[in-house]
Parts: structure tokens; sequence; C-alpha cells
């Protein structure tokens, strides 16, 4: 790599040489047409000069790789690889209360204890509080 590392240097001092060489050209030129190609020519060498400097950068000190499978960044993301995505949901849609029957669900009504549990029947009145807030 010493070779390389060498030949690239050697690369980047030329080309910085040549971009001098040319602004100073351009810069006694009195035709506009002349002064702007010898610019566009000197501003070339210059991004090359650049981008090998940069290839010498890289080369002596190449970037850390990771070769990372799955990356949790986010907190409270769930993740499930190899499942099937469903379709989006709506951002702003109400929740859907409707039976299966198309009868919408009405939740202010008390209804009657299913007959699964019978001691988690609704409260009748004699068991309500008098006040709202739960107290008396």
């Amino acid at each position: 790599m010493k070779n390389v590392e060498g030949l690239l240097t050697a690369q980047a001092y030329t080309l910085d040489a040549v971009f001098h060489r040319l602004a100073r050209r351009a810069q006694y030129q009195e035709n506009m047409g002349y002064f702007e190609q010898f610019l566009k020519l000197a501003l070339r060498a210059q991004n090359q000069c650049r981008a090998t400097l940069e290839t010498l950068a890289t080369i002596k000190n190449p970037p850390n790789v990771a070769f990372v499978k799955q990356a949790n960044i986010a907190h409270n993301q769930q993740v499930n690889n190899g499942a099937l995505a469903g379709p989006p949901a709506a951002i702003n849609s109400p929740p859907q209360l409707e039976h299966t029957n198309g009868n919408y669900l009405d939740t202010r009504t008390a209804t009657a204890a299913s007959g699964d549990d019978p001691a988690m029947a609704t409260v009748g009145e004699i068991h309500r509080t008098q006040d709202r807030r739960g107290q008396g």
C-alpha cells in the first residue's frame, strides 16, 4: 500500500500545481472567453486534487464497517421479522363501533349481564353512589 499512497500523493501535488498554473494564466487573460476556459480547467484540476486527497484519506483511515442484520433505533418499536404487513391503518379515522349485524353499539346504556359470569352483573340503582364523583 506504500506505493499506492505515494502515487496518490504525487498525483495530488501535480494536480495542485496544474490548478495554480491555470488559475494564474486565467488571471492575465484579456479575453473573457479565454479567461472562462482557463478558469474552468483550473477548477476541474482542483476538484480532481480534492478527490485524490479524499481517496488517500480513505485508504489511510478506512471507515468502520458493521454488518447489522437489524437495528432497533426507536423507543417502543415493534419489529416483526418475516411477517407480512397488512394494509396501513388510517391515521385520523374514528374508532369503529359497529356490531357484526350492522347495528352501532350504544356505549351509554346498561346491558344485561351475560350468562358467562353472573357475579359480574351491572350495578343497579341500590348500589350506586349519590354523588357522581364516587363519594357518599
